[in-house]
């Protein structure tokens, strides 16, 4: 070899020492940031789950919705954490590297366990919303019955004197033509509540469906990808 490829043969070496000498000092912030950003995800959790109120749906449903919502910070706090392996390790990051590889498997499995979760809560929130708007419109075509069947029993008479208090006249109309009308709004009325109730119902539902099924996807993405990280932290395990 001559002494110039030799002198070369040492210029790369020596740029290839440098590089690796600034990428530790890039590793260990970006690994820092790492472990920042899970701390600040276990906040939010901790936050999100207490107080506790399993087994209603509302809750449930929306805690789920919160957990898929945040998972980009604690997928990337993971990946910066296990950047760069075993390369420039204290003693003390080798066992809680392992701790964190489990418990991406962990958190893989949780968030998979959502999914079947997420749709069963989902049946009960309609159903529980349908429950509602039935019982909400129940009331109102019983009061509009009741005030239909009162009216009926009504003679042009009253109405007339009832007008006459409220100090509204019948406008050339014969008492009975306005008893008619009134009956006849009464009874348009009752329509109108069925079709608005189903209108509700519909829309309802449909936003539940839309939110149910972005949360569920997003579910199954997030525990995809951290059963994925789990694989990929193999090193970290042994």
């Amino acid at each position: 070899m001559t002494k110039s490829n030799s002198d070369k043969s040492v210029s790369v070496i020596q740029e290839l020492q440098h590089f690796a000498f600034s990428q530790q000092g890039s590793m260990t912030i970006l690994r820092m940031l790492g472990y920042g950003l899970l701390i600040l995800a276990l906040f939010d959790i901790i936050e999100m789950l207490v107080p506790p109120n399993f087994m209603n749906p509302g809750w449930e449903f929306q805690t789920i919705g919160a957990l898929v919502e945040r998972v980009p910070v604690p997928l990337i706090g993971f990946v910066l954490v296990f950047f760069g392996e075993l390369y420039s390790r204290t003693k003390l990051e080798i066992p809680l590297l392992k701790f964190l590889s489990w418990i991406t498997l962990l958190l893989g499995v949780v968030f998979i366990l959502f999914i079947p979760l997420g749709v069963i809560n989902t049946v009960r929130l309609n159903n529980q919303s349908v429950a509602q708007i039935k019982t909400a419109s129940t009331q109102q075509i019983t009061q509009a019955e009741q005030l239909e069947k009162r009216l009926s029993q009504t003679s042009p008479e009253q109405v007339s004197n009832f007008l006459k208090s409220q100090g509204r006249s019948l406008d050339g109309q014969k008492p009975e033509e306005v008893k008619n009308q009134l009956i006849s709004d009464v009874s348009k009325a009752k329509a109108q509540i069925k079709t608005q109730a189903e209108a509700t119902q519909s829309l309802r539902g449909l936003n539940l469906i839309k939110t149910s099924a972005k949360w569920n996807l997003g579910a199954l993405v997030a525990g995809v990808l951290f059963i994925s990280i789990w694989k990929g932290t193999t090193w970290a395990r042994r």
